[in-house]
């Protein structure tokens, strides 16, 4: 073995020793931005939950429905075909806030049944007829709460009894306070809420056709505005 050619071989060996170095080195630098990026991710999941809107910071009372920004539907499956949206057109929600202790609040809504909106003038009638909800010995949906549960800042689940056409079950809903605040004009307190919830129909009477169509998904959107009251705390 020449001189030359050891000379060859150590420079060689230098040469791969270094980029394994520099490999390493990268991997490594790779590991801390990866964990620094993982550790900023939680951070701002963290401050997330903490940024939810806290309902507390509201003056205690009435707040009612405003009824140009309230909403009340419910979906079902016809056949696979569609998911038809149907609204009810008049109706009162009404929360009685306890700030301090938010899930000791009370909350009834009662819903006009003739009200019914399909958007098709002929469906509307069927749907308050005797054969689906009887409006006219039914007048009227009630919901009234038994139980606030509030899972985290902002957000939690709204249990209560449900009568529809004379029959009362529960039902529990999943709610997000989106956003506390005065009212543009008047300055009055509100709030606004989502929720959702689902219920069988012909657990309330409303069994034609069933199972068919029978499972049916509730979706609300509503704003609250704090009504004067003798007993509120101004």
């Amino acid at each position: 073995m020449t001189l030359k050619t050891i000379t060859a071989g150590l420079f060689t060996l230098a040469l791969l020793t270094a980029c394994s170095g520099q490999t390493q080195s990268a991997a490594e630098n790779a590991a801390e931005t990866l964990k620094a990026k993982a550790g900023e991710t939680t951070e701002k999941m963290a401050d997330a939950v903490k940024s939810g809107v806290d309902i507390s910071e509201l003056p205690k009372g009435i707040y009612q429905s405003e009824s140009g920004h309230a909403y009340i539907a419910f979906s079902y499956n016809h056949q696979g075909y569609s998911k038809p949206i149907i609204r009810w057109g008049e109706f009162d929600a009404t929360v009685a806030l306890n700030p301090e202790d938010p899930e000791k609040s009370g909350v009834g809504v009662v819903i006009d049944v003739a009200s019914v909106d399909t958007g098709v003038p002929v469906f509307d009638e069927h749907l308050v007829s005797p054969d689906w909800f009887n409006a006219a010995q039914y007048p009227e949906i009630v919901f009234q709460n038994t139980n606030i549960n509030q899972t985290s800042l902002g957000k939690g689940t709204l249990t209560g009894d449900l009568m529809i056409k004379g029959v009362t079950k529960p039902v529990t809903l999943d709610v997000t306070l989106n956003k506390i605040g005065n009212h543009f004009r008047s300055k009055k307190p509100m709030f606004g809420i989502s929720a959702t919830g689902a219920l069988k129909r012909s657990d309330f009477g409303i069994d034609r056709y069933a199972p068919m169509a029978d499972d049916i998904n509730l979706m609300i959107e509503i704003e609250f505005i704090k009504e004067p009251h003798e007993t509120d705390e101004e």
